[in-house]
């Protein structure tokens, strides 16, 4: 069997599959949020900015927002960023690197009831902090590690 056939086979099954599913209810098309994504706050040039999209109150400094990254990162186009917020009602968390073009690197919707434990991987000009900004129960709070990129890992 030729490449071009299997490929069109495998393609075709998952259309059907995905067809199927919207035909039983289980995926629903206006559940697509897409549309919904924060644009100006991506489209942001600079940490404020950016902020200024993400967050609308008082930003409080808390220790129970923990980012997991390492304080050097090898490969500034892969750095891994985790970040857990231990505090009550956890709405969404938000992941900026300061001295990029665009900071907002990523804003995570937690479900009600979810541990907020997110995981990513970000891509960053330089040496910056990472700040990240956790919406909880009406407020907001911010926690901020600083991460070295280096080349080859051999500097700092």
């Amino acid at each position: 069997m030729d490449s071009g056939r299997r490929a069109f086979i495998r393609h075709a099954g998952n259309t059907g599959v995905i067809a199927l599913l919207v035909a039983n209810g289980f995926l629903r098309t206006e559940s697509a949020q897409a549309a919904l994504w924060n644009k100006a706050a991506f489209d942001a040039t600079s940490l404020q900015e950016a902020l200024g999209k993400v967050v609308d109150g008082p930003i409080t400094n808390s220790d129970e927002v923990e980012i997991v990254a390492p304080a050097i990162a090898e490969n500034g186009a892969v750095v891994p960023v985790g970040v857990v917020a231990s505090m009550p009602g956890v709405e969404s968390i938000a992941i900026l690197c300061e001295k990029n073009p665009h900071p907002l690197a990523a804003i995570f919707d937690i479900p009600e009831g979810t541990f907020a434990d997110v995981k990513t991987r970000v891509k960053m000009a330089g040496s910056a902090n990472v700040v990240v900004v956790v919406r909880a129960a009406g407020g907001f709070y911010m926690a901020s590690k600083e991460i070295k990129v280096t080349r080859g890992g051999c500097g700092g």
